[in-house]
């Protein structure tokens, strides 16, 4: 990829901020945000796994959706602890690229996951005597399979198309990692075919998902409306109400930074919004479905009760 008259072999990450206070600051942010991350989802998938009353479609789900946050914070946030501390904001080209292509490739395997899970939660509402054939190990792990499947196909597409740009200018991207926006900055031409392959990706990854999603909760809600108890309304929804909690935070980051024409791109207002969706949301997704989950947290109990016999 040629610069000007030479190649470029790196890029630099301006990251958040160049006050040595305040980077070390952030640093202690993100180091505890990443922790409770990592501790969060470890612990999810622990008593997922140990735990029998959890063997069921809903937490298997769950479960993947953890290992996914857990790959997904990974990506980014070692590398944006190191730029805190570090006087060398450089990444090489091909370290930018493969940061770009997981990254890419896990946030769109959660968003067929996520569509998965409102499928679950359907099939769950609507026919709770069939769930357990509608809903069989084959037909879970093949959805599971599907969705990174369609990801990391999807990522391919999106990274080979993006790699392939012509790099002008500066190679300094203002942003704490390499994603569309700040890379398009950089980019001497966007051609109308990469915008029209950015526009594809929108469609088959985050506007098909949420297609999904709403019409499964449209069904969802019709087979509420048709229980009669208030009681067994509020059951059925509050099964319903993690999910649509993290579907809402997820989805609405993603579509608020890429369903715009790169020319709106404001890449300190996106940065923000891509700290929440890259960095907080998978500290916060283990806290949505175990706080009000009687079960995951009868689960702990368990883990924290055996733990000192065990010792």
């Amino acid at each position: 990829m040629e610069r000007g008259n030479h190649t470029v072999t790196e890029f630099i990450l301006l990251g958040f901020s160049t006050d040595p206070v305040m980077q070390m600051i952030l640093f202690v942010l993100f180091l505890g945000v990443y922790s409770l991350t990592l501790l969060g989802n470890t612990t999810l998938i622990i008593l997922i796994c140990n735990d029998s009353r959890l063997h069921t479609p809903m937490y298997f789900f769950i479960g993947n959706l953890s290992f996914l946050d857990l790959w997904y914070s990974s990506v980014y946030t070692p590398k944006i602890l190191v730029t805190c501390i570090s006087e060398d904001k450089s990444i090489s080209f091909a370290g930018c690229l493969s940061q770009f292509f997981f990254s890419a490739g896990l946030a769109y395997s959660e968003c067929y996951l996520l569509a998965a899970m409102a499928y679950d939660r359907y099939a769950a509402i609507s026919n709770p005597l069939l769930y357990a054939q509608a809903m069989s190990k084959k037909v879970c792990s093949s959805l599971v399979m599907y969705s990174y499947t369609g990801g990391f196909v999807n990522a391919i597409i999106l990274t080979s198309n993006t790699f392939t740009l012509d790099f002008c200018g500066d190679n300094i991207i203002d942003d704490f990692f390499c994603d569309v926006p700040p890379l398009i900055k950089l980019a001497c031409d966007v051609r109308e075919s990469y915008q029209s392959v950015l526009y594809f990706l929108l469609a088959s990854n985050v506007i098909t998902p949420t297609l999904l999603i709403l019409a499964s909760y449209i069904f969802i809600i019709a087979a509420i409306l048709r229980i009669r108890s208030t009681q067994g309304r509020l059951k059925a929804f509050s099964t319903c109400s993690s999910h649509l909690i993290s579907v809402t935070l997820y989805y609405g980051s993603i579509l608020y930074i890429y369903s715009r024409p790169s020319s709106s791109y404001s890449l300190e207002r996106d940065k923000m919004v891509s700290t929440f969706y890259t960095v907080l949301f998978p500290m916060l997704n283990p806290m949505i479905y175990s706080l009000r989950n009687k079960d995951v947290k009868e689960a702990l109990r368990k883990l924290f009760k055996l733990a000192p016999s065990n010792i």
